[in-house]
């Protein structure tokens, strides 16, 4: 079906949010199968979007943003079975909102659009000139600013302001991004504007800016969600352009069977941005089925393009023999529903990292946010005590496929990886990448992301000028955080016929694996 025989139209420059998800109903009461869009711009803004209270991993905690509604512009929920064509069309969103929501949906397929914003979340300005007495930067259009009446330069967007602000700055000459203290110096000077898009900032703290360096900020608020898969199947994602993502990027939680191929996670060609997502370009949360992420490009991440996890829960109390009171340890990963009936779980030591037993969730009881009561199928073992143990979710881990991508722009990580079940990084370039290309971990004691790899091929990857950064120079790391070595975590992780290019680092640093392979 045609969109705009449903009546969307693009290029109108009004909101179609309303006429947009009703054609999306449509095709769901109607068992509508393939929607075309015109090419051309649909512009979306929050007033008229759905509104959810959803939990989302990695996202914030109870004082940093206690509401946990999200403003979802183009939502799919209950949706099963539907491509949504995009012929080349650009979903441009307006405000703060999580732009696409996938919920409780199956056989989704998005493919040839392109999703960006109109004010971006995170703000860019290029380091103009050096001058005795100040500097001069110059925004991107995109980005936009005030001056206050007491001349301090603040960032503000569409009905929003930063307010925690984080900055990461772009070095022109060796193409680093490293963590930057300039926006301090200029949120702290006194500003004024010298035309449109020029600000000389007045102060003598000059030292550590360079012309032509791009500084870029972002709040470190994650109130909202680029694109949120919540709990849905079968999901495809192809030949698009993902230009901007607000707070944290694509969020794929407990989802089953997940594709990206083709999709540029970049900036917009002649944007002149540096950034397209304020933190992860793809995190996966308690997915299973397989992950495939294909032929895609990942430019301007202020944290990790790809991370693959779990979520280990502090094991509180053991209620009875088959009872344990489990809670969410970690301040920004709460409140989900991490477990079903049917569900096999493991207990973890947290020092030890290794398993002790294994179970069958029987039945699942939320007492809070931040606590669950769990019923198992078995005894728990008597060893098994309360603050010393952790509780994973196995059947909620996936296979993984990561080949021929490029990564490049991001200060963190390129790619985390926490899943037993095979996994492969295969065919990629690593370019510029501040910390290790590859982190394997595992932690029940800081960001709680289980948990123990059993089967990882790291194969036939460029790491080109990475770990430029990292207090461990090491280009793939491996560390999970166990204190207690006298087993090892991980197991048969092989490295083979890699090309290292980056001068004066570690290729491999190990810990605590059983038949490391590196060749």
């Amino acid at each position: 079906m045609e969109i705009r025989s449903l009546g969307v139209l693009p290029n109108t420059g009004k909101d179609v949010t309303g006429a947009f998800n009703a054609a999306l109903q449509k095709c769901r009461d109607n068992g509508i199968r393939v929607l075309h869009l015109e090419k051309g711009v649909y512009d979306f803004w929050p007033e008229d979007a759905a509104e959810k209270e959803i939990f989302v991993s990695n996202t914030s905690s109870e004082t940093e943003c206690p509401s946990k509604v999200k403003i979802i512009g183009l939502l799919l929920e209950n949706q099963h079975n539907l491509t949504i064509e995009g012929n080349g069309a650009e979903l441009r969103f307006h405000g703060k909102q999580t732009m696409v929501g996938i919920i409780h949906s199956s056989g989704i397929r998005l493919r040839n659009l392109h999703i960006d914003c109109e004010r971006p979340g995170a703000s860019e300005m290029r380091v103009e000139k050096v001058e005795t007495d100040g500097v001069i930067l110059r925004f991107n259009q995109s980005s936009w600013y005030e001056i206050t009446a007491e001349g301090r330069l603040e960032l503000v967007g569409e009905g929003w302001r930063t307010e925690y602000p984080h900055c990461v700055e772009y070095d022109k000459v060796s193409g680093h991004m490293n963590y930057s203290s300039n926006w301090d110096i200029v949120q702290e000077s006194r500003a004024e504007e010298m035309e449109k898009g020029l600000v000389k900032v007045f102060t003598d703290a000059t030292s550590s800016f360079r012309e032509g360096n791009v500084i870029t900020v972002r709040d470190r608020i994650r109130d909202q969600v680029g694109i949120l898969n919540l709990e849905s199947s079968d999901l495809e994602f192809e030949d698009m352009g993902i230009h901007s993502l607000h707070a944290i990027g694509v969020v794929s939680q407990f989802c089953r069977n997940l594709s990206f191929r083709n999709v540029r996670f970049e900036p917009r060609e002649g944007s002149g941005r540096i950034l397209a997502s304020s933190a992860d370009f793809l995190h996966f949360s308690g997915c299973a089925g397989k992950v495939n992420v294909k032929r895609c490009r990942f430019s301007g991440a202020q944290d990790d393009p790809i991370n693959v996890h779990g979520t280990y829960l502090v094991l509180e109390e053991v209620v009875s023999e088959k009872k344990a009171r489990l809670r969410f340890a970690h301040h920004q990963t709460y409140g989900m529903q991490a477990f079903w009936p049917g569900d096999t779980v493991s207990f973890v030591n947290r020092n030890s990292l290794q398993t002790v037993a294994e179970a069958v969730v029987d039945s699942v009881r939320r007492l809070s946010d931040r606590e669950v009561l769990l019923t198992v199928d078995r005894r728990i073992p008597q060893e098994i005590c309360a603050g010393e143990y952790v509780m994973e979710n196995l059947t909620w881990t996936p296979e993984v496929e990561i080949s021929d991508n490029y990564f490049t722009r991001t200060n963190t990580r390129g790619t985390l990886i926490s899943t037993p079940r095979k996994a492969v990084i295969r065919n990629n370039v690593y370019e510029k990448v501040g910390m290790s290309a590859i982190l394997v971990s595992g932690d029940a004691h800081d960001w709680y992301e289980s948990g123990a790899v059993r089967d990882l091929t790291i194969e036939n990857n460029r790491f080109i000028d990475c770990s430029y950064s990292a207090v461990k120079n090491a280009v793939i790391l491996i560390e999970p955080t166990n204190t207690v070595e006298d087993e090892p975590v991980h197991d048969t992780i092989r490295i083979i016929s890699n090309k290292f290019e980056s001068e004066g680092r570690e290729p491999v640093v190990s810990k605590s694996v059983r038949s490391l392979k590196f060749f």
